[in-house]
């Protein structure tokens, strides 16, 4: 089956400065690196040859620290910022081809974008807030009103559609924020550390809305976040970056699992594992099993590939210890309490 891809990256830089192209070339004859570019051409490089694809319907988290260049990064999708080099295309369209017109109708209908600093207007309501997309559009009044008071239902914001920014607290200020994006039923949602500057509790309670709105609108999104254990959570997968670079790309559990470089390893290797390996990762095949240990009872419990560790761990603790994996009715592998203990043993839980 081919992939439906909605954005698709391909040697990406961005380099900062009056000499960017000149370093840029230097870079490419010479290997240099960003100390390097930064003493000899005042240049800084901010993303430095990113290739991804991100498929429709994802939820894609990019994650670094300051100064990674995740930000700098997810503005060239919507040509914020135009590359020194490298090509973005938004479902198969070459975005650096795009006329002005026609990167203000992407930008208004396709793509759109959420900012840490929510960008609310302060002399608007929140319902008007939310329909300025609408508005921009040329949308009528009744039908912007009703849209957003749509979409704030959605996020349960319904009652303050009449109130002013200044009313609401931080989180509730970054859900009209959201719901400004929803609004104007865009492809591709663009998300720039959303909910970075919120408490902790409510950063918790947000990240759970807004996983359960991109489960029901299936909207393809690029998250940006500085925090691993938020991009573990919400994402289907994961690019780390640092200075400028993509260092790894894949699932929660393959970034866990088999992190890159010492600097992914670093990250990852205070996080619990328990909920982030799953039965799939750790079973053996029937036959290997019967082969090593003998049969499997036939009553022993059933298990789910997607089951986490945490999860098979409690249907070990009664009967054999011995977890038969079905997925659709049939058996797809085994475990036993002594592979599982290995498994929590090996991955440092």
């Amino acid at each position: 089956m081919d992939r439906d891809i909605a954005i698709d990256v391909r040697g990406v830089w961005k380099v900062f400065g009056d000499r960017a192209e000149e370093a840029l070339a230097a870079i490419h004859a010479e290997g240099l690196g960003k100390p390097e570019v930064l003493e000899r051409f005042d240049c800084v490089v901010g993303v430095a040859d990113a290739t991804f694809e991100i498929e429709r319907g994802e939820l894609f988290c990019v994650m670094g620290l300051s100064g990674s260049g995740k930000s700098t990064l997810v503005r060239h999708v919507n040509r914020l910022l135009e590359p020194t080099a490298g090509h973005i295309y938004v479902g198969g369209v070459d975005v650096m081809g795009l006329s002005p017109e026609e990167l203000r109708e992407l930008r208004n209908h396709r793509v759109a974008m959420v900012f840490q600093n929510f960008g609310l207007m302060p002399h608007r309501t929140v319902r008007d807030n939310v329909a300025m997309p609408l508005e921009i559009r040329g949308t009528g009044k009744a039908k912007r009103w009703e849209e957003a008071d749509r979409v704030l239902e959605l996020v349960e914001l319904t009652g303050w559609e009449d109130r002013y920014a200044q009313e609401l607290s931080g989180g509730m200020q970054q859900r009209v924020g959201l719901a400004r994006a929803i609004a104007s039923d865009p492809e591709i949602l663009l998300m720039d550390e959303p909910f970075s500057a919120l408490d902790p509790l409510i950063r918790k309670q947000l990240q759970d809305q807004f996983m359960a709105l991109s489960r029901e609108l299936r909207k393809t999104t690029m998250f940006i976040t500085h925090d691993l254990d938020e991009a573990i959570r919400i994402g289907n997968r994961i690019a780390i970056m640092k200075d400028g670079r993509v260092v790894q790309i894949g699932t929660p559990e393959e970034i866990i699992l088999n992190p890159a470089d010492d600097y992914v390893a670093d990250f990852v290797a205070g996080i619990s594992k328990l909920n982030m390996i799953f039965a799939h990762s750790v079973m053996v095949p029937e036959a290997q099993f019967e082969a090593e240990t003998g049969p499997v009872p036939e009553d022993a419990r059933e298990a789910h590939p997607e089951m986490d560790l945490d999860t098979l761990l409690g249907l070990c603790i009664d009967g054999h210890g011995i977890l038969r994996v079905k997925d659709d009715g049939q058996t797809v592998g085994v475990i036993n309490r002594p592979g599982l203990i290995r498994a929590i043993q090996k991955n440092h839980a």
